[in-house]
C-alpha cells in the first residue's frame, strides 16, 4: 500500500502544471548534453534541461557535431550521473519529457553546461517564467573564451547549424 501511495504522489508531482521543485531524484542515465533519466521511488523519467540545447550526437564520428555532442554528454555525466539532484520544473517538452532546471545543491547544472561552452540558449523553446539573464551572460563569456563548441569561433557546430 505504501508503494502505491508513493507512486501516486510522484505522478501528482510530475503532472503539476506550475513551476515547482519536485524533490530529490537520482540521475541514472545521460542520453546527451541536455537529456537525462531520473529515478525516484522506482520510477524512471526522462528530463530535458530547460532553456538550453547542446550539440547533437551524430552517427558520423568525423562530424564536428559528434565531437562536441560527446563532450557535452561527458561533461553532464561528470556533473550529475549517479547523484541526487533537485528539479525546478517548467512543464513538458515537445517530446513529452519533463522540462526542468537541474540543481546539485545550489549549482544550476543547465547554466554550468552553457558556461562550459557545451550548450547554447534555446531561444525557440524557452518555458514561461524562465529567467534567461544568467544564460545570456554565460553564453557570451563562453563564446569570447572560445570554450567547447565555440572553439572554432562564432560558428555553432551541430544541431543543423554550421
Amino acid at each position: 500500500m505504501k508503494t502505491h501511495i508513493q507512486m501516486l504522489f510522484m505522478l501528482f508531482l510530475l503532472f503539476l502544471p506550475s513551476i515547482s521543485f519536485a524533490g530529490q531524484f537520482k540521475i541514472t542515465h545521460i542520453y546527451d548534453g541536455d537529456t537525462v533519466a531520473i529515478e525516484s521511488h522506482h520510477l524512471k523519467i526522462e528530463v530535458s534541461l530547460a532553456g538550453i540545447d547542446s550539440p547533437g550526437i551524430s552517427k558520423n564520428k568525423k562530424d564536428m557535431a559528434h565531437l562536441y555532442g560527446q563532450q557535452a554528454k561527458r561533461h553532464l555525466s561528470d556533473l550529475v550521473l549517479n547523484k541526487f539532484v533537485n528539479l525546478k520544473r517548467y512543464g513538458r517538452s515537445s517530446d513529452g519529457h519533463i522540462l526542468a532546471v537541474i540543481y546539485t545543491g545550489a549549482k544550476n547544472i543547465n547554466l554550468e553546461m552553457v558556461k562550459a561552452g557545451l550548450a547554447r540558449i534555446d531561444k525557440r523553446n524557452l518555458p514561461k517564467g524562465f529567467d534567461i539573464t544568467p544564460y545570456i551572460k554565460a553564453e557570451s563569456e563562453a563564446r569570447k573564451a572560445r570554450l567547447g563548441m565555440w572553439s572554432r569561433g562564432e560558428r555553432h557546430m551541430g544541431n543543423g547549424e554550421e
